[in-house]
């Protein structure tokens, strides 16, 4: 059975074709009734389409003379995704991002009807996302090719240049690719080092096909595997804190890239590293929920002073705001709530 929106391209496209067509004919076409047909007629209308309707015994409808059927229509929700998706592309860190994306929107909106190019206008000029400070590669090239080996289980030959200036060679598997944080990787297997390793495309210089095909592993996901590696990078020190409250609260107010999230019975077990303690007693002290630290004993310190120092610069200051109470109030009972 048809959807009332297909049957409303579907006239468009008799109009477009026929030219002149009487409602009675259409409506048989269409197999409805006259009131159904002024309806649909009536959306045609509302998407900017200039139906003309001539009445009388020899009425008829047709499109206004020199109008010709966009190659692309677009529903509402439709136009609203490709928008919200060009205004991403700004911040996604890709080269010459701003004049391809201006580039993309003046070809939709030459295809699409008034109303609806008004809109999408206002969404380009309005929206924006905060998606941090991308670092853009010089151009789009190792995305593109990487993309496809990717798609196409195909291996590359990489050249790729560390943090510290050094340029090495390898044969990878793309697996997938990420975005984080405002740069781009690629997730694979490296034949250089035997084992799966991330790398950051805006260090890397040459991407060239080898005659080789991989398989990936099934449901391999590439952002979960890029979270995973940069949370479990050694640190100094182990931290292990339990979080009384649910998975999506814990994630909420700390970043995900703070550690790994453990559901358990009293709440979320979270496994971390440092190498400051103070930066991880704030992180704990803006929590809204109360926590337990497991280990290290160090810890326990470093919250009870973050407090202190809160605290003390009160005393220190003018009669603290509303505000400063509201913070006082956050941060003094962490201190009795970090058990040993």
């Amino acid at each position: 059975m048809y959807s009332p929106t297909t049957r409303v391209l579907t006239v468009l496209e008799l109009l477009q074709t026929h030219g002149r067509l009487s409602g009675a004919e259409l409506a048989q076409r269409l197999a409805v009734d006259g009131r159904t047909l002024r309806r649909y007629i009536a959306k045609l209308e509302d998407l900017g389409i200039p139906v003309v309707a001539e009445r009388g015994r020899y009425g008829c409808y047709s499109l206004i003379a020199g109008f010709k059927l966009p190659p692309m229509m677009f529903t509402d929700d439709e136009a609203l995704a490709l928008s919200i998706g060009l205004v991403a592309a700004r911040g996604l860190g890709l080269a010459e991002a701003a004049p391809a994306v201006q580039s993309a929107q003046a070809k939709l909106e030459r295809v699409m009807p008034g109303k609806l190019k008004h809109r999408i206008r206002a969404l380009g000029e309005t929206v924006r996302l905060d998606l941090g400070r991308p670092v853009s590669p010089g151009d789009n090239s190792a995305l593109l090719a990487l993309s496809a080996a990717a798609h196409g289980w195909q291996r590359v030959h990489l050249n790729y240049r560390s943090a510290q200036g050094e340029d090495s060679q390898r044969d990878f598997d793309p697996y997938g690719l990420a975005w984080r944080d405002g740069r781009w990787y690629v997730v694979g297997m490296c034949h250089l080092r035997h084992d799966l390793r991330s790398f950051r495309l805006d260090r890397v210089l040459q991407v060239q096909p080898v005659n080789a095909v991989f398989k990936p592993p099934a449901d391999f996901d590439a952002v979960r595997h890029l979270a995973l590696g940069i949370v479990t990078m050694p640190r100094a020190i182990s931290i292990q804190v339990l979080l009384r409250t649910s998975l999506e609260t814990a994630q909420c107010e700390l970043s995900k890239s703070i550690g790994l999230f453990q559901p358990c019975a009293d709440g979320v077990l979270l496994h971390s590293q440092t190498d400051n303690l103070r930066w991880f007693a704030r992180q704990l002290a803006s929590l809204s929920f109360d926590f337990e630290i497991r280990q290290p004993p160090e810890l326990h310190e470093a919250v009870r002073a973050c407090a202190e120092q809160l605290l003390e610069r009160l005393k220190a200051g003018s009669p603290p705001a509303a505000a400063d109470f509201q913070a006082v109030r956050a941060v003094s009972p962490v201190v009795g709530r970090s058990k040993p």
